[in-house]
């Protein structure tokens, strides 16, 4: 087999094999033998008909097209390694020529991974937020934990703000009742936003066994996006009461004795958030910054599979389980088809760009995953699932998806190494050090982020 290779532009090749029908042998007895388990001869036994009857009856014709379709995708894999290419997706394959007993000739186009040159990326700089937690953020999360805390008990009086309803609904569009509109015994409280629009002004000023009726549009249910005629019943009203903020509190709410040990431990625990978020921040704008300094082409066929996966996900995922299809989503996005359109595109040719660069920083940097990172990173993504890490890792291995995980990892490890090159700096000018956090932890942060840039699309 004689085979050459012709660039047809960055991300895409031709290559034109020539096969000498000798290599074809084995293909030819094979194709002899399978057609010889699907027909019968009269006069021979099934399996035992001679190769010269066979293409007297059904045709040599019949006999090569079997013998090359098995041929097919050992001589261009053959090719592919020859050449040492990196390809993408599946091969526009073409037989160019096919003589009998002579030779076989094809040609197979396919994009491969474009030639990435990684420049010296010890010179970016980037800003982050000042890890900075004040007094009030302390307040903010002592009333929280405050909230979570409060009892409610039952008052022969008109609701107020704060108070918490136990309420029916029953929801009308064009004056018929919803199957899934209709609710008994919700418990809500006034002012917190979690249910219709309109539904404060409504339950206000009502007592037990008081009704009221007043329009909003529906979040969700089969009429998600509709004006419905909505009415509500109040059953009881109950007046919150927030406990006392005191050393009895403190010794109700945690492990601590006083409550300027809580106070203390709140701040503690906001700023190991801030911090977190600073680190996150960081690996995305190292990663912007490191894809402004790359050229990366992308393949047309794979940024359109991608918009078609990254679309697709959205409408048949996403919005089903919110009970939206794409066009009212949009509508409440405020977004032409175009501008989605736009968005998806750019999104996805992020993604693959940032795959391509890090795929090829691991490769410059020689980065391995080794099983204790791989199985680290597999519990993370069973969490994310909802899945038990049981039941993540098999649906992973019977789906080979094994090298995906493991090209997550390296992804994340390459970030890293360059966040760790990079200067960050905070709003308040002062350099973060982000070695504070160990190799673990780091890398963990930039699998999130490359897989954030790769996958992202919003919903």
């Amino acid at each position: 087999m004689k085979s050459a290779v012709e660039t047809l532009n960055p991300t895409r090749v031709r290559l034109t094999v020539e096969v000498p029908f000798e290599e074809l042998k084995d293909s030819l007895d094979a194709a002899y033998k399978k057609i010889n388990q699907q027909v019968t001869v009269k006069g021979f036994r099934k399996g035992k008909i001679p190769a010269r009857v066979i293409d007297q009856r059904f045709g040599r014709g019949a006999v090569l097209e079997e013998a090359v379709n098995d041929a097919l995708p050992k001589f261009y894999t053959e090719a592919v390694n020859e050449a040492e290419l990196n390809v993408l997706g599946q091969p526009e394959v073409d037989i160019t020529e096919l003589k009998d007993n002579e030779t076989l000739n094809f040609t197979a186009e396919v994009d491969v991974r474009p030639t990435i040159e990684i420049p010296d990326y010890s010179g970016i700089e980037v800003e982050v937020d000042a890890v900075e937690v004040s007094d009030e953020d302390v307040d903010k999360a002592v009333e929280e934990l405050r909230e979570r805390f409060a009892s409610t008990s039952p008052v022969e009086r008109a609701a107020e703000d704060g108070d918490v309803v136990t309420i029916d609904l029953q929801a009308k569009v064009e004056g018929e009742v919803l199957e899934d509109g209709v609710a008994s015994g919700v418990s809500y409280t006034i002012g917190s936003g979690e249910l219709l629009e309109g539904i404060d002004e409504a339950v206000k000023g009502l007592e037990a066994g008081g009704e009221a009726t007043f329009t909003s549009e529906l979040k969700g249910g089969s009429a998600a996006g509709k004006e419905s005629e909505v009415t509500v019943k109040v059953s009881q009203v109950a007046k919150r009461e927030l406990p006392e903020l005191d050393d009895d509190f403190a010794q109700l709410a945690s492990e601590f004795d006083t409550l300027e040990e809580l106070r203390a431990d709140s701040r503690k625990r906001l700023e190991n958030m801030k911090q977190y978020d600073q680190a996150t921040q960081a690996q995305e704008r190292v990663l912007e910054k490191l894809l402004e300094l790359v050229e990366v082409p992308v393949p047309e066929k794979l940024l359109a599979d991608e918009i078609q996966t990254r679309t697709h996900n959205l409408e048949h995922h996403q919005l089903g389980q919110m009970g939206l299809d794409l066009d009212k989503y949009l509508e409440i996005q405020g977004k032409s088809r175009e501008e989605f359109d736009a968005e998806t595109k750019e999104q996805a040719e992020k993604g693959i760009k940032t795959q391509f660069v890090l795929d090829e920083l691991v490769n410059k940097e020689k980065l391995n995953v080794n099983q204790e990172e791989l199985t680290e990173h597999l519990m993370r993504r069973a969490q994310s699932s909802g899945m038990s890490p049981d039941q993540f890792a098999q649906a992973v291995v019977e789906g080979g998806q094994v090298p995906m995980l493991v090209g997550e990892v390296a992804r994340g490890k390459a970030l890293a190494v360059v966040v760790e090159a990079a200067t960050v700096k905070d709003t308040n000018g002062e350099v973060v050090d982000l070695d504070d956090e160990d190799d673990e932890t780091a890398a963990a942060e930039g699998e999130q982020a490359s897989e954030a840039a790769e996958e992202k699309t919003e919903a």
